[in-house]
């Protein structure tokens, strides 16, 4: 069962512009280390691969419902790779308290999430299911 869907779009251009601006404090608001490390292991792509963690997160929060209120952090949504290279989302804190109240008992959520990208633009797609536990 679907308990939750978003999607986002974001321009790399407008990401680039903010880290000129902000640099570190804008990174370090929003992004965890992993992922900083993920997207800094290749620095000629950098505001493309925050661009598209950034789609990642945004759509995460609409599919809480919530968007960024009521406890739900940008560092609170982590996306990262498996083994494969497939995207996946970790929430933690506020984010993970939220996907658990959205979640009807002896059920567990699940998190699927896609994403793609043409410079300039970076999509992510999330749907948050609850599965039998």
């Amino acid at each position: 069962m679907i308990i939750g869907l978003g999607t986002d779009l974001c321009d790399s251009t407008r990401i680039a512009k903010t880290l000129e601006t902000y640099g570190e404090r804008f990174i370090n608001k929003l992004y965890t280390k992993s992922e900083q490390q993920a997207v800094e292991r290749r620095p000629h792509k950098r505001a493309a691969g925050y661009a598209l963690r950034f789609a990642a997160k945004e759509a995460c929060a609409k599919a809480l419902g919530t968007g960024f209120r009521k406890g739900v952090y940008w560092i609170d949504i982590e996306l990262s790779n498996d083994e494969l290279g497939k995207p996946e989302l970790t929430l933690t804190n506020g984010a993970y308290a939220r996907m658990l109240e959205l979640t009807p008992p002896n059920m567990k959520p699940q998190i699927n999430i896609t994403l793609t990208d043409e410079d300039p633009t970076a999509q992510a797609i999330v749907i948050i299911s609850a599965v039998p536990a």
